[in-house]
């Protein structure tokens, strides 16, 4: 195998790890996103942790996050939260690092 056989397969493997960390984080951002949501939408215990699973949910309906945020607002919208979109995007974004930091100190 060549040096740049090595260095190729060096580079994939990191992608593929990078890869499967920013999918768990992403996971558990989620589900932190959802327990913070439910908070505000007057949920607890069994409701809130239901909640948080439809917010995990509702990643998988397109690449991004969007569909998680559109959810978000919908669900706030229609229970009268006041929450600004900043606001809902900065507690996505606090929380993917918090998610990030949690994955790396554990692996």
């Amino acid at each position: 195998m060549t040096t740049f056989d090595q260095r190729k397969d060096a580079f994939e493997n990191k992608f593929a790890h990078d890869e499967e960390l920013r999918f768990k984080a992403t996971a558990r951002r989620n589900r932190k996103l959802g327990i913070w949501a439910a908070g505000l939408l007057g949920k607890s215990g069994e409701d809130a942790a239901a909640y948080a699973t439809e917010v995990v949910a509702a990643d998988f309906e397109e690449a991004g996050d969007d569909d998680v945020f559109r959810k978000i607002r919908a669900d706030f919208d229609a229970a009268g939260v006041a929450q600004s979109d900043h606001q809902i995007r900065r507690t996505m974004d606090e929380l993917m690092a918090e998610s990030v930091a949690e994955i790396r100190s554990a692996g």
